[in-house]
């Protein structure tokens, strides 16, 4: 496989870290039953805006972007910050955070699998790496927050949508779709299927049922 340069621009990556700060900020500022302290909150915001971004590169055997560039940490910090500041006033708005994780989602995916395959990765790993992307910050903020893992429970296909999210952006690679296109196609297809399982309660069997049927 022929490797190619990395297409996603700084400004890309930078909007998927500034809303998964204001995402994860939003997720921990609503949990006051856990009384999480404003350190608490802006270490949750950074874990779901650059958990994704870190498992991804040391998958990739790549140095972290996240560490090596000053402006992931100001800007996920900065967004973490006002996340904090506007839950008040979007408590009410509880579907904004579905929405907001949606994107994030797809935005992370589409870098992610986007990397790998400039990298030269095959595209069965190459999903892989997406799939990790889009759903690590997600899952280091359930395990810093002492929560169920989101992607291992009976849910809303949240893993099914990242990974149809990044397949669509790689059967386009594929046929010469230029990586913009393909990689807005892969936020379209992951946040429009997160929100529809979502809305419509989609889910995969639990695995204690399909035993009972068995028996």
């Amino acid at each position: 496989m022929s490797v190619t340069p990395f297409q996603v621009a700084l400004w890309i990556e930078l909007l998927a870290a500034g809303l998964g700060g204001l995402q994860g900020a939003l997720f921990a500022a609503g949990e006051r039953h856990r009384r999480i302290d404003v350190l608490g909150v802006i270490v949750i915001g950074l874990a779901v805006s650059l958990g994704g971004s870190l498992l991804r590169d040391i998958v990739l055997d790549q140095r972290p972007v996240v560490i090596w560039v000053n402006w992931y940490l100001l800007v996920a910090g900065a967004c973490a910050v006002l996340g904090m500041l506007v839950q008040p006033v979007l408590a009410r708005v509880d579907w904004l955070i579905t929405v907001l994780d949606a994107v994030v989602m797809g935005l992370f995916g589409a870098i992610a699998a986007s990397k790998a395959l400039s990298l030269g990765v095959g595209e069965t790993g190459a999903l892989v790496v997406g799939v990790i992307g889009a759903i690590g910050g997600g899952m280091l903020r359930d395990i810093i927050m002492n929560l169920p893992i989101s992607f291992l429970q009976v849910g809303t296909l949240y893993a099914v949508a990242a990974g149809a999210g990044a397949g669509a952006l790689i059967l386009l690679a594929a046929v010469g779709t230029p990586i913009p296109i393909a990689g807005l196609v892969c936020v379209v297809v992951t946040t429009v299927l997160r929100l529809a399982a979502v809305r419509f309660g989609w889910t995969f069997p639990e695995q204690r049922a399909m035993a009972s049927r068995r028996r």
